[in-house]
């Protein structure tokens, strides 16, 4: 079955076109050309745009549940409603949790791959933890943040490697170097989430393998006195580093728009990640009071202002965004071109998580393809080859 897209603006890698047509065959890409050539189904954009689908590599539920929790069900019904927004490859993700929780994450995330029929692809998960400071936990569950554990990560590397395509964790722990040997040993992308560590600490593990930084601004340490001096943190070294890639939480909750510019003039929007990290709540209104993550715990989160937070509003809990939220406000608070804001969340992710042949379109790739509208209101949504939402 051949799909063609046409009479849009195509978003190719730097630049927009008009009068291309995008074919597909099966789940791959097999033309883009001003040329016809014969088609089974034809998807006219209406002057909208056609780009790469988008990609969340920290997100944790979404439609009334979290990817965590139990139920396989929960992996069709909360990627059905990312793919909807235009996502079409996201990394379920877990926060601090038992080793009990990891292993039915990874186990569960293994039967969605076979039979995702109608949401995003799915190609693995993101770690959320639990090696992380317990005095930068935000929403994370304290009982539950520990140490590196080498029985139980080596345990999860050694059977479910091939799942595991990210792991945030606080390099400053003792046992940050074996565990980041092991991870490269096994192909893993590390990143420095909820992390106390000081500059000297960043730089040293950004050598050793952490290649990111986990929602930057969000439980990462910056500037801060020890005996009368000042000492600058993960938030310095990240713009310090030029290799260093930073994930930013661009609901316009987490980041003011003075934040949202601050990273793309320093940084630049080649390093730089849109991530929803949505929880369970993504898509509800105000009001709404929504269960944590972590089976079991009790915690309760409240929607407010259009994000998750805390019972006593002490810190945020988890965006309730979708990826066009976040492409919209690049647009309109940090005055990011389309075409920038659109690379940072399709290419720029797909390349800090190693996912391959995803996030653009190219002859060859992956048919990941979506149309969406000015306001990035999303009309169409194409994961491996096939419509899941029009």
């Amino acid at each position: 079955m051949i799909h063609k897209f046409h009479n849009g603006r195509v978003i190719l890698g730097n630049t927009i076109e008009d009068n291309l047509n995008v074919y597909t065959k099966g789940d791959r890409i097999i033309c883009i050309s001003k040329e016809e050539f014969p088609f089974d189904i034809a998807h006219d954009a209406n002057g909208y745009y056609i780009s790469p689908g988008f990609i969340d590599i920290h997100v944790h539920g979404g439609g009334g549940v979290y990817f965590s929790g139990g139920a396989l069900s929960n992996f069709f019904i909360a990627s059905e409603v990312h793919a909807k927004h235009g996502t079409t490859t996201l990394l379920p993700t877990i926060s601090t949790a038992t080793t009990e929780d990891y292993i039915l994450m990874l186990e569960n995330v293994k039967r969605a791959q076979e039979n995702n029929l109608k949401g995003s692809y799915m190609p693995g998960v993101h770690l959320e933890g639990p090696y992380f400071s317990p005095v930068q936990c935000g929403g994370q569950d304290p009982k539950t943040v520990r140490n590196f554990d080498p029985d139980e990560y080596l345990s999860f590397m050694e059977k479910y490697g091939d799942y595991i395509l990210r792991w945030s964790a606080a390099p400053e722990l003792p046992g940050a170097s074996a565990f980041a040997r092991a991870a490269r040993e096994h192909g893993i992308k590390l990143s420095i989430g909820h992390s106390n560590a000081e500059f000297d600490e960043v730089m040293r593990a950004y050598d050793i393998g952490f290649e990111s930084i986990t929602h930057l601004y969000s439980c990462t340490s910056t500037v801060h006195r020890k005996n009368a001096y000042r000492y600058a943190g993960i938030v310095e070294a990240a713009y310090m580093i030029d290799g260093m890639d930073v994930e930013i939480i661009a609901d316009g909750k987490h980041l003011p728009a003075s934040l949202l510019k601050f990273v793309v003039k320093h940084k630049g929007t080649d390093r730089i990640a849109l991530v929803t990290d949505a929880i369970l709540g993504a898509g509800m209104p105000d009001g709404a009071e929504i269960d944590s993550d972590i089976p079991g715990s009790g915690r309760k989160f409240i929607i407010e202002d259009g994000v998750a937070k805390l019972p006593d509003r002490s810190a945020f809990a988890g965006s309730v965004a979708f990826s066009n939220r976040l492409v919209r406000n690049m647009i309109d608070m940090a005055d990011v071109p389309l075409l920038e804001a659109v690379r940072m969340v399709t290419a720029n992710p797909a390349r800090i998580a190693g996912i391959k042949d995803r996030g653009v379109i190219r002859e060859g790739a992956f048919a990941d393809i979506i149309i969406f509208d000015d306001d990035i209101d999303v009309k169409l949504t194409m994961v491996n080859g096939k419509v899941v939402y029009i």
